[in-house]
């Protein structure tokens, strides 16, 4: 299947618009898709040429790119450090360096942009933007799913300009002894009648299947494509930089001896000649732009123990393209549509965050998206599309229950099928009967990308937290599928809403010609409804399991970890009760879905019962001002950043569920005068308070065990805190990015006060940057009734704490 566009230079004209960002982080995503291409600009705060882009690890990799002026013979550093390699004297060029205007990014977009000086003095400089997109597109999986991602080189002025750009061996090793072997491909598409594209292609001479080294793949192929008038050369780095610095153009040679990635550095190079000078109208700049692509193709992505036993996963475009050639010819083509899809994302993202937050916020929610699927590899069939999510830099485990929980807003606001996908593999593996345990699973295997599951049980112990996190997720999936007006995100309702309920499949991709996807969910009364019910039906004996747990585990938790395992293990924890409480009353309203009324009713009544003890007897400090981290731990406090599963599953609202009026059946606690239906107002109002009270310079932290942060709990716990709280919090965050010490792709764990740094724990990349969509996911819920309902916090100023308890006296 073939879907193809064509692409313009006015379109790639586009690509160079990006609105400012306000946010200066330490580090910007460039070629983000997957847990293997994953380029990163380190040291963003600085100048582009001072180091090397890096890998989400912080190892360097090569990727440089050069512009020579030909009528000054002056070569300029772009990006990466190619001018190591060029001679300083004796020659006939001059290096030089340009003016770096600074960086710009949206959801998908990187953009870097120079000044060159022009070799004529009364002449205007010349503008060259490097435009990094790895683009997001909810609807089109399709597209998501493409392990590539596009760089336009823009040029804007009046002189000749030449660019040149290299990529190393490190994109297929972290060995930089390793041989690699390469090939320039210039193979034609059967049926079309274009001029074949250029791609070299990389990979190492003895690949290691599904092997990890320094989190780097060692099996699977770099695809660097250009057009077909592009010069091209692969050979030793410095020769090649030197060469073009001396004539701007490269010589169309491969070199054939293969060798280590170290050893006499093979690189593999494009160049593009700009001849602006003869094509402007009178007075006018003269524009033009170069496509590249970078893609890193594997096939197999994974192995998985499946219901039919351990199996080599294909990608998921496989479903749709035979080769990889075909795949990446497509993706070549299609920029345009790619780039208005993202375009269209980026645009909304910002139209949201912006009336949900502040401009500091958008710019939060623009570095934290490709994040978070940058952990995603996207695998299965047509019939049974799934994603395999990395648990990246913590502890490299696949689809952990308690990562793909803080990222679950990201997932309900811009494609909650894809929150479906990462949820299966755990699903299926577990019906299987592969896991012993009567608990949750933590995650389907130790070390991505193996899935080979725990037969032994003895995956890491969070069992009411993975119990509690997985029921939560699974009535907000639910939830998501129906909707009459507000879906949970806008693109859910955007294509075909044909549906086959008798097939065998709960989520399947169905993609038109256009590779765009079809409705996930809708009406109450017909897909959304069928295809919510099916999904429980087949997998209901999991879900009452798990509840079964909490029932007997959650009220008060025995000694055990939470999700922030680096904080230990504790009984009684306050905050991971009030999870499995909330995860026992999603269960009442899944066993009503699909007919289980007893259940429903055992359920809610359970959930009752356990929520009045938690919040009357255990949660609260005994000055009422706070909750405890545990509840026998007088003097600590917790941000309680579970409480926003009450909102985000609508349980504060006037009750839409039907076990309170039928057959005459009353709740079993009396109703209260309180404008929440669960959890009580009094609840949200002095944490609220609290968190204005215990607000550090760079945030909220964790609990009074530390002063360090976790930024995706603190867009948790503020999403339902009053506004004036949020915005103070989000404020401080923002602070945080712009002047943190941190220095490798955005953290999720800091110190709040000193200069921001690693607690000694070194998180960075982690998918869980998600929960920073907390309150994007909020708005659109509960048909769009759940920020409203929690307007009763902004009717007073934060109440203002005494010292002597905010310092636990009390």
């Amino acid at each position: 299947m073939r879907w193809t566009t064509c692409v313009s230079a006015a379109v790639l004209a586009v690509a160079i618009v990006s609105e400012g960002s306000t946010l200066t982080p330490p580090v910007l995503p460039l070629t983000v898709r997957s847990p293997y291409l994953s380029t990163w600009l380190g040291s963003a705060r600085g100048l582009p040429w001072e180091h090397w882009p890096i890998f989400w690890t912080g190892q360097e990799v090569g990727l440089s790119v050069l512009a020579a002026v030909p009528k000054s013979n002056t070569v300029f550093p772009l990006l990466g450090r190619p001018h190591d390699s060029l001679p300083k004297v004796g020659e006939s060029f001059n290096i030089s360096f340009p003016t770096y205007l600074g960086a710009t990014f949206d959801a998908s977009t990187t953009n870097l942009t120079y000044s060159i000086p022009s070799p004529a003095s009364a002449q205007d400089s010349l503008r060259v933007i490097l435009s990094f997109l790895s683009p997001i597109t909810p609807t089109s999986t399709l597209r998501q799913a493409i392990p590539a991602s596009y760089l336009t080189v823009h040029v804007d002025g009046k002189f000749d300009i030449n660019i040149y750009i290299d990529l190393n061996g490190l994109w297929v090793s972290a060995n930089r002894g390793n041989t690699i072997r390469w090939e320039l491909s210039q193979s034609e598409i059967p049926g079309t009648k274009e001029r074949p594209l250029k791609t070299w292609k990389v990979n190492r001479t003895t690949e290691q299947l599904l092997t990890e080294d320094a989190d780097r793949a060692e099996w699977g192929t770099l695809h660097f494509t250009g057009p077909p008038d592009v010069r091209h050369e692969a050979g030793t780095s410095g020769l090649l930089r030197q060469r073009f610095a001396r004539t701007g153009t490269l010589q169309n040679i491969v070199d054939d001896r293969f060798r280590g990635i170290m050893d006499e550095e093979p690189v593999f190079a494009f160049s593009k000649a700009f001849v602006l000078n003869g094509t402007s109208a009178a007075g006018c700049k003269s524009q033009d732009s170069v496509l590249f692509t970078i893609g890193h193709i594997q096939d197999p992505v994974v192995q998985f123990a499946s219901a039919r036993g351990m199996t080599l996963m294909r990608p998921l475009w496989k479903a749709y393209y035979a080769t990889a050639d075909e795949l990446l010819n497509f993706h070549y083509h299609d920029f345009n549509t790619s780039f208005e899809l993202a375009s269209n994302y980026s645009t909304q993202l910002e139209i949201d965050a912006l009336k949900s937050g502040s401009e500091d916020y958008k710019d939060i929610l623009a570095l934290s998206a490709r994040q978070v699927l940058g952990a995603c590899s996207f695998s299965g069939t047509e019939d049974n599309p799934v994603i395999f999510f990395k648990e990246i830099s913590s502890d490299g485990n696949m689809n952990t229950v308690d990562v793909i929980y803080p990222a679950f807003p990201f997932f309900l606001y811009t494609n909650p099928r894809w929150l479906a996908y990462v949820l299966e593999p755990l699903i299926e593996h577990q019906l299987s009967g592969q896991y012993p345990n009567d608990y949750s699973m933590h995650d389907i295997g130790s070390s991505f990308p193996n899935a080979t599951g725990h037969p032994d049980g003895k995956d890491e112990y969070m069992p009411v937290e993975e119990c509690g996190n997985m029921l939560i997720m699974g009535l907000a999936l639910i939830n998501s599928l129906k909707y009459d007006a507000e879906p949970a995100s806008i693109w859910s309702a955007a294509g075909s809403t044909q549906y086959n309920e008798f097939g065998k499949s709960v989520f399947p991709l169905q993609v038109d010609v256009d590779g765009m996807d079809d409705t996930f969910g809708g009406p109450i009364s017909s897909k959304g409804e069928k295809q919510a019910t099916k999904w429980i039906k087949k997998s209901y004996k999991l879900w009452k399991q798990w509840t079964g747990y909490l029932v007997r585990e959650a009220l008060i938790p025995s000694n055990q970890l939470s999700t922030d395992d680096f904080a230990g293990w504790l009984a009684n924890q306050t905050n991971l009760a009030l999870k499995g409480i909330l995860g026992i009353r999603a269960m009442s309203e899944i066993s009503e879905l699909v007919g289980e009324t007893e259940d429903a009713k055992f359920y809610r009544k359970t959930s009752e019962v356990y929520i009045k003890k938690w919040q009357d007897e255990f949660a609260i400090s005994r000055d009422g001002t706070h909750a405890k981290l545990a509840y026998t731990w007088y003097g600590s406090w917790t941000t309680l950043y579970n409480l926003f599963a009450d909102s985000i599953l609508c349980f504060h609202l006037p009750s839409r569920n039907s076990l309170d009026s039928a057959d005459g059946q009353k709740p079993l606690v009396e109703a209260k005068r309180s404008k929440t239906a669960f959890v009580d107002e009094r609840i949200y109002k002095i944490q609220s308070d609290w968190y204005h009270n215990v607000r550090q310079r760079y945030g909220l932290p964790l609990d009074s065990r530390h002063l360090y942060a976790k930024s995706d709990w603190e867009f948790f716990a503020v999403a339902v805190a009053s506004k004036s709280v949020r915005e103070e919090v989000v404020e401080s965050i923002a602070l945080w990015v712009n002047e943190t010490s941190t220095d490798l792709p955005l953290t999720d764990l800091y110190d709040t006060e000193g200069t921001g740094g690693f607690p000694g724990i070194s998180f960075k990349a982690r998918p869980v940057v998600g929960g920073h969509f907390a309150f994007l996911a909020l708005e659109r819920v509960c048909d769009g009734k759940a920020m409203e309902a929690l307007s009763f916090l902004d009717e007073e100023m934060p109440l203002e704490l005494p010292s002597r308890i905010l310092n636990g006296e009390l």
